[in-house]
């Protein structure tokens, strides 16, 4: 018999709720490419996954109806991500959606949002994510000679073209989708070739733009575990930090003298939020974190989805109530230790509120000082950070 956690979170006083979120890794790391600085594939040798996992259907309903329990909100955002959730099938997502609504709360709003490689999209998964208003997430690196770089199938071939076609199928079926853009080692030193191509060929809703950055040893060595007298250096496909900043810096300089408020960057609509008193949109940028989980088909649940290793793992949706597991005294901890753990270097910082050390995964480096606990990517970061912020006259301007 299946065992069912009940949630035994203290109650709330009026006008408080508890909100998390947390993506669902239905098909484990489990893909149908191999790219080639994807952080995820190599779970499946990590976590000793069973060869193409699969989320069974009584751990679905226990995540879902655990997952709506737990939000004290009026809106439940669910994700859907891997590997390659396509995978599953679409009679899986129509089994979502169904068991969504049996236990959706009185006035509460569901959604759902799937990230995909695009390469199984069809007529009639379109027609599905269409009807049940699924918001899309697009992998997609910019031109072909950049994107074949680094995105290719298991045989070793190019996927732009297919990928081109699942963009083509969105816009005809009129689907919401943002476009995330893997910066690496390559396309970052191509900016504006890779912002326009993006806004002109695959006009998507939103445009996103996340570093591709790892040291060279994540694949058996888990964020903060590092040996700090011999420290990794990074994969040949990250990104450099003055190559991020230079990235963001070129693009926001487009965007900014042609495309303010017409085309949505969430690393700018980020900043600009922050600059201006609103608080961040970014996870990356807040001065906590830890409300932003994976969970694995099995229903292991994990502090975020760059942590998935056996360090941060909290337990199982199936023993302990996922409420409870996400807002646990030990994933409180992982949250504020964001803050807590950062260098003297960052306190002191000019920037410390745009910024918070950005995502904890990156802080492998040190100080000038020789403090541990630096992010990689700070160099880049601050220079995007003084030209955002020596534009915020005109911003305000333009804000009224």
């Amino acid at each position: 018999m299946t065992i069912q956690p009940t949630l035994q979170l203290p109650k709330l006083t009026d006008g408080d709720f508890y909100r998390f979120h947390t993506m669902v890794k239905p098909s484990g790391a489990h893909c149908n490419l191999d790219c080639a600085y994807c952080f995820y594939l190599h779970k499946e040798d990590l976590l000793h996954q069973p060869q193409a996992p699969r989320m069974s259907d009584g751990l679905l309903e226990a995540h879902i109806r655990q997952y709506i329990e737990a939000q004290g909100g009026d809106e439940v955002i669910f994700s859907w991500q891997g590997g390659e959730p396509t995978l599953m099938g679409i009679d899986f997502f129509q089994r979502v959606v169904a068991l969504q609504k049996q236990y959706q709360k009185p006035g509460q709003r569901i959604k759902n949002d799937l990230q995909t490689n695009g390469i199984l999209l069809n007529d009639e998964w379109c027609a599905f994510l269409a009807e049940h208003k699924f918001l899309v997430g697009l992998s997609i690196d910019g031109p072909a000679e950049l994107h074949d770089l680094y995105r290719y199938s298991k045989g070793g071939k190019p996927t732009f073209t297919r990928v081109m076609a699942a963009v083509k199928l969105l816009h005809k079926h009129r689907i919401v989708f943002n476009a995330l853009c893997v910066v690496n080692r390559s396309n970052s030193r191509r900016p504006i070739d890779v912002y326009r191509f993006l806004r002109d060929e695959v006009r998507p809703h939103i445009i996103q733009f996340i570093p591709g950055l790892e040291p060279d040893d994540f694949r058996s060595v888990a964020p903060g575990q590092w040996d700090w007298s011999n420290l990794p250096g990074v994969t040949d496909w990250s990104v450099l930090p003055d190559d991020w900043g230079y990235f963001l810096t070129r693009v926001w300089d487009e965007w900014l003298k042609r495309d303010y408020g017409r085309v949505f960057v969430d690393q700018f609509e980020n900043i600009i939020s922050l600059m201006f008193g609103h608080g961040p949109q970014k996870c990356v940028s807040g001065r906590i974190c830890g409300k932003a989980l994976a969970i694995e088909h099995n229903g292991d649940l994990y502090s975020c989805d760059h942590f998935v290793y056996p360090e941060y793992k909290l337990g199982n949706i199936l023993e302990v109530h996922e409420g409870d597991l996400a807002f646990s005294e030990r994933q409180k901890k992982f949250a504020y230790a964001k803050s807590d753990s950062l260098p003297k270097y960052c306190i002191s910082c000019t920037y410390l509120e745009l910024c918070w050390g950005e995502c904890p995964k990156n802080r492998f480096t040190k100080t000038p000082e020789g403090e541990a606990g630096l992010n990689y990517l700070c160099p880049g970061l601050k220079k995007f950070y003084a030209k955002a912020s020596s534009d915020r006259g005109e911003l305000a301007k333009r804000l009224g």
